[in-house]
């Protein structure tokens, strides 16, 4: 099979721009009338054109959500272990140009921190860090899933993009997930948001999602950006990455993420801006294009928001987030990533999704399963 570069460089970032700008009505009524969608009809449910059919997308989003996924959502925390970073990224609070206060935790307060999330209720865990390949390494992360990983069911990490021995490391070491966002799709202008470090290195990024899949990984999460470039482009890019992984690694699960660009020490203001209205329009296109896909939507986003999003089409929501090294308990003055908007307790939005009628998911797999399997 091709390898998603040799796919990728088929695509050119105008043409696919001006396809989207393009799309009719009549393409938008012909794509919402199938019963299985492709990428065609993905970039149509994005376009501009599609705007004014978002509460029969809505609806229909619904639906499909609820038949497939049921009335749940999972509940997750991130446990961010480092604000280290060699990178500079002009869109990050980390980024090695910031003149900051640097931490990264010890073996006790990695468990000060577990302690705290525990106490909430959370079982599943999401390990972040900068990347700073001589700090916080593959040494490192092993480490610190040893000390954690039977506390939590599921651990996820967002981490520097590694090699599939090191991806294969983390999944015999208890790893159920894998983060990794190319944060924008346009190479022409990639190495303007990525100045220095290993992150600048385009083709190596986009290679990081099969060396994944190649390790045995259960589940890779994908996204962009949102605010770098144009979002209807770097979506469809961001969906024509997860088609070509869900045929390579058919056995792997996939979600996708939307981080939109968030306040933060040194960053850049959005180049493009992303109301609420498109936010949605785009969790409603990828669930009508993929009903398999998971859709997770994080503290960036506001209360009204979340509280909204809830029936539509989203599976994980994260509660009660802190992004900075330390934040639960043991250095809650560290420096944020970016500046979270929902700050709502993990309880409170326990109790907002069941009032929409939804049940709040702490634990839904068990690595026993994968034992007796």
């Amino acid at each position: 099979m091709k390898t998603f570069k040799s796919i990728f460089e088929q695509y050119d970032w105008n043409s696919i721009q001006s396809k989207i700008y393009q799309t009719t009505s009549k393409d938008v009524e012909y794509s919402l009338a199938k019963n299985k969608l492709n990428l065609d009809d993905f970039l149509a449910l994005i376009s501009p054109a599609a705007q004014p059919y978002l509460e029969q997308m809505a609806q229909k989003c619904h639906e499909i959500t609820k038949k497939r996924f049921g009335k749940t959502i999972q509940m997750y925390a991130p446990l961010y272990l480092s604000n280290e970073c060699q990178n500079i990224c002009t869109y990050c609070g980390f980024s090695l140009n910031n003149k900051i206060k640097r931490k990264t935790l010890y073996d006790s307060e990695i468990k000060q921190e577990v302690e705290a999330l525990k106490k909430t209720g959370f079982d599943h865990v999401l390990l972040v860090t900068g990347e700073a390949n001589y700090t916080v390494n593959i040494n490192y992360f092993l480490n610190a899933i040893h000390l954690i990983r039977e506390q939590f069911s599921i651990i996820s990490v967002e981490v520097q993009p590694l090699s599939t021995e090191e991806y294969q490391r983390l999944h015999d070491a208890g790893v159920y997930s894998v983060l990794v966002y190319q944060e924008t799709y346009h190479q022409e202008v990639y190495k303007k948001y990525h100045t220095k470090g290993k992150k600048s290195n385009f083709d190596f990024r986009l290679e990081t999602p099969d060396r994944i899949g190649t390790a045995g990984i259960h589940k890779i999460g994908l996204g962009v950006l949102l605010g770098l470039e144009d979002w209807r482009t770097d979506s469809f890019f961001n969906a024509l990455h997860l088609d070509y992984l869900q045929k390579k690694y058919w056995q792997t699960k996939y979600s996708v993420s939307f981080p939109r660009l968030r306040p933060a020490e040194g960053i850049i203001e959005p180049n493009f801006i992303m109301d609420d209205k498109d936010l949605t329009q785009l969790i409603c296109a990828y669930r009508l294009w993929n009903e398999d896909l998971e859709i997770s939507i994080s503290t960036r986003e506001n209360e009204k928001f979340r509280n909204n999003i809830i029936p539509i089409g989203v599976t994980s929501m994260s509660a009660g987030s802190k992004t900075n090294p330390g934040g639960y308990v043991v250095d809650p003055q560290s420096l944020e990533q970016f500046e979270i908007s929902d700050e709502r307790s993990a309880r409170e939005i326990a109790e907002i999704i069941t009032k929409k009628g939804y049940e709040p998911v702490w634990k839904d797999w068990d690595k026993v399963y994968s034992q007796m399997s």
